[in-house]
C-alpha cells in the first residue's frame, strides 16, 4: 500500500523530512478493524512526534505518522462487534501504532465512532482527536456535566482558536456553561466569536483584568489549550476548590502553593492514555465519538475544518506541517484523497 512516512527525524525545511513509500498492507486481527482512510487531519502532536528523536536516527521500516482519520471499513478482525466492511468511520487512533497517512490503517474498534452522516470526510478527519480532547478535559478531568446539570459555570478556555479550542467552545456552549474564550488576533477573535464563544481576551495581554472586567472575580474551570506560559495568570483566576486542565508538556515551573490554598486541583490530560495503556474503559472513546456525531448530524455541533490540501502524500504533509508550526492556524488542517 501506498503510504506517507518518515526514515530520519528532520526539521520540516528539509524536503526529506517526509518520504512516499510502499509498505506492506496490514491484515485485521482480534478487534482491530482495517480503514481505507479517506482523509487524515494534522494536529500539533504530529510535528512533535517528527522532532522527537535526532536527526542521526533512523526508521527501518520507515515509521507512518497521522493521529485522526475518516475513511471506510474494508476488512474487521475476528472479534469485532461494533462494525461492518462498508462503514464509515472517524477516529484518532493510538500513537503506539503506524499512523493514518496511508492507503490503509488498523485501529482498535473500541476507539472507533461511527462518521457522521452529515459530514464528508475531510469534514470528519478534522474532529476526532481534538473532540476526544476536549471532550475528556471538560467531562472526564474537570468533571463537568454534559447535560447542563453545571449550566451556567464559566469556563476560561485559554488558546480557544486552535483545534482543540474550537471544538471546546462548542462542546462547553452545549453543557450550557459561560464561555470566555482567548485569542491574540483579529481572524481567531472572529473564528471563536463565530463558534459561540460570550466573551473574548487575549491572552497576549494581562488576562487577570480582563475577566475582572468582565465582572467574574473568578471563574469555575480552566482549560489550558496552548501552554502553561499562562501558569500564573489561571491560578489567580481560578476559583477556590475549582479546577485547571492541560494538555501541553511543559518544562515551566509551577508553584502550587495558590493552588494549595485555594484547594484547587491540576489535571492532565492525553487522549492517547486510554489506547496506550489499553485502560479497562478505552471503549468510552468509541461512545463519545458517536454521541459527538449525533450531535453533528443533529445540527448542534460543527465541524472545524479549515483547510483541505490535496492530495495524501509526501509533498502536502510537509506543508501541512509548515503551517502547524507557525502557530497561527485556526481551526483545522486536512489532507484528503484526490
Amino acid at each position: 500500500m501506498k503510504a506517507v512516512a518518515l526514515t530520519r527525524y528532520l526539521p520540516v525545511t528539509d524536503p526529506a523530512c517526509f518520504v512516499d513509500v510502499d509498505l506492506p498492507k496490514p491484515v485485521a486481527a482480534g478487534r482491530d478493524i482495517l480503514v481505507a482512510v479517506k482523509a487524515v487531519s494534522v494536529n500539533p502532536v504530529d510535528t512533535k512526534v517528527r522532532k522527537s528523536k535526532g536527526a542521526d536516527v533512523v526508521e527501518n521500516p520507515p515509521r507512518v505518522l497521522g493521529y485522526d482519520a475518516a475513511g471506510v471499513v474494508a476488512a474487521v478482525g475476528p472479534d469485532v462487534t461494533l462494525f461492518a466492511v462498508g462503514d464509515d468511520v472517524y477516529y484518532s487512533g493510538d500513537i503506539t501504532r503506524s499512523g493514518a497517512n496511508a492507503e490503509f490503517q488498523l485501529v482498535d474498534e473500541r476507539i472507533v465512532g461511527r462518521k457522521p452522516a452529515s459530514l464528508g470526510f475531510a469534514q470528519a478527519a478534522a474532529l476526532p482527536l481534538t473532540t476526544i480532547t476536549a471532550y475528556e478535559s471538560f467531562f472526564d478531568r474537570l468533571g463537568i456535566d454534559r447535560d447542563g446539570a453545571d449550566a451556567g459555570q464559566s469556563i476560561l478556555i485559554i488558546g480557544a482558536g486552535g483545534g482543540v479550542g474550537s471544538i471546546g467552545i462548542q462542546l462547553a456552549k452545549a453543557a450550557g456553561l459561560v464561555v470566555i474564550a482567548t485569542a491574540s488576533r483579529p481572524e481567531t477573535t472572529a473564528w471563536v466569536t463565530e463558534l459561540g464563544a460570550d466573551h473574548v481576551i487575549d491572552h497576549r495581554a494581562d488576562m487577570v483584568a480582563q475577566v475582572r472586567a468582565l465582572g467574574l472575580h473568578h471563574v469555575d474551570h480552566i482549560a489550558v489549550f496552548n501552554d502553561m506560559r499562562h501558569w500564573d495568570a489561571a491560578v489567580e483566576l481560578i476559583r477556590p476548590q475549582g479546577g485547571i486542565v492541560s494538555i501541553d508538556n511543559t518544562d515551566v515551573p509551577l508553584p502550587m502553593a495558590a493552588m494549595k490554598t485555594k484547594a484547587a486541583s491540576l489535571h492532565w490530560e492525553f487522549m492517547f492514555a486510554r489506547a496506550m495503556f489499553q485502560t479497562p474503559d478505552m471503549i468510552a472513546q468509541h461512545h463519545l465519538l458517536s454521541y459527538v456525531a449525533d450531535e453533528i448530524d443533529a445540527g448542534r455541533l460543527r465541524t472545524t475544518l479549515d483547510t483541505v490540501l490535496r492530495p495524501i502524500n509526501a509533498e502536502t504533509l510537509r506543508k501541512a506541517h509548515a503551517m502547524i508550526e507557525t502557530g497561527t492556524a485556526k481551526g483545522k488542517i486536512v489532507l484528503e484523497q484526490s
